[in-house]
């Protein structure tokens, strides 16, 4: 199992959710983009549950594009049995021998960094790599598929409705090169709903809205990883912009018992927004209270807007979301975004 005590400690708490783990037993799961910081969690979520018998038997396919760095990811995992790395890119034909069971699809470039450098790469997982993963559920006739979608789909949202539900879409302008990540989880969606209303297959989707936790890549390049990294290496956290911008986050363990509520529970075909609306604040209020949580480090914060060409900043101001439908499904998220923060720094300290 993971050597990382706080990792260990989320997995504990995760399994501990009312879930019928049991459903997984003997079942093989595929999960793209494992490396992932979400994805990964989820990878050993399932070998935990494995580990500790509350399921028989699992086998676990990791898809990931980068072998070695999937090997680091999941060093204490490299000789269990329930473990298969699979390494391709999303974007070419999978093709699968063994029957699989779920398919997770969670590849994909998430961070704005690489919307500016790379967007047809960052589209192109969204969308040529979901039409070969719901080919694939579709010829193994799978129990479920979950599809990783985004709050950005909701684009620039109406600030009269917020909380924003899964129904309230704003505005994204197609021939802004930022929006090659928002248009493609559009057109993912509409191919997920599009082959369980023609083929019959069994289809959820979940919009993460910011989450955070151990496992971040800290060179990811959005705000808060950035004053996470920040904490971590003892640097004064230095703002780029105002920072009134207001934001939700998650944890990720609320995050990870979500999506595996959705892949079980959830109505096929539907929409979940997974976030934390009573975490919501403000880029400057995140930043000073990592810098409060961490006091002995004697740190501040310095604002200094700084242009950076290949981060293409998001233009919505305010986004927050209606959790309701994942309440129906039973769950609601407990962790506080001190206690995430604390975990979270401690976790790479670890």
């Amino acid at each position: 199992m993971t050597g990382n005590k706080t990792i260990l400690e989320d997995l504990e708490q995760i399994i501990e959710a009312p879930i019928k783990w049991i459903k997984f037993s003997g079942k093989t799961v595929l999960i793209t983009g494992a490396n992932g910081f979400l994805p990964a969690y989820m990878v050993e979520t399932l070998l935990f549950l494995c580990f500790k018998g509350i399921i028989d038997d699992i086998k676990v396919l990791a898809l990931v594009r980068n072998i070695e760095k999937a090997k680091a990811r999941f060093k204490y995992y490299l000789d269990n049995k329930n473990l298969t790395f699979i390494a391709q890119d999303v974007c070419d034909p999978v093709a699968i021998n063994q029957k699989v069971d779920f398919i997770i699809h969670a590849a994909s470039q998430a961070s704005p960094k690489y919307y500016g450098i790379d967007p047809v790469g960052t589209l192109s997982a969204n969308t040529l790599g979901t039409i070969n993963l719901l080919r694939l559920a579709q010829n193994h006739s799978v129990e479920s598929f979950l599809y990783f979608s985004s709050s950005e789909v909701y684009g620039i949202p109406d600030i009269t409705k917020t909380p924003t539900t899964e129904n309230d879409y704003g505005y994204v302008d197609p021939t802004n090169v930022r929006s090659c990540y928002a248009e493609s989880k559009r057109m993912g969606e509409n191919m997920c709903v599009s082959f369980a209303h023609q083929y019959g297959i069994d289809i959820k989707i979940i919009r993460p809205f910011h989450t955070f936790g151990p496992g971040m890549d800290l060179n990811d390049g959005r705000v808060f990883v950035d004053f996470v990294s920040d904490i971590v290496n003892g640097k004064d956290i230095l703002m780029k912009s105002d920072g009134s911008a207001k934001r939700a986050y998650c944890y990720i363990v609320d995050a990870i018992i979500a999506y595996f509520t959705v892949i079980l529970n959830g109505i096929s075909g539907e929409p979940y927004n997974v976030g934390n609306p009573d975490n919501e604040f403000s880029v400057l209020e995140l930043a000073n209270t990592l810098i409060s949580l961490f006091e002995n480090k004697k740190l501040k914060v310095i604002i200094r807007e700084k242009s950076d060409q290949n981060y293409l900043h998001s233009k919505v101001n305010r986004i927050i979301p209606d959790v309701t439908k994942m309440k129906e499904l039973g769950w609601v998220p407990n962790v506080s975004i001190r206690d995430g923060l604390y975990r979270t720094i401690t976790s790479y300290n670890n």
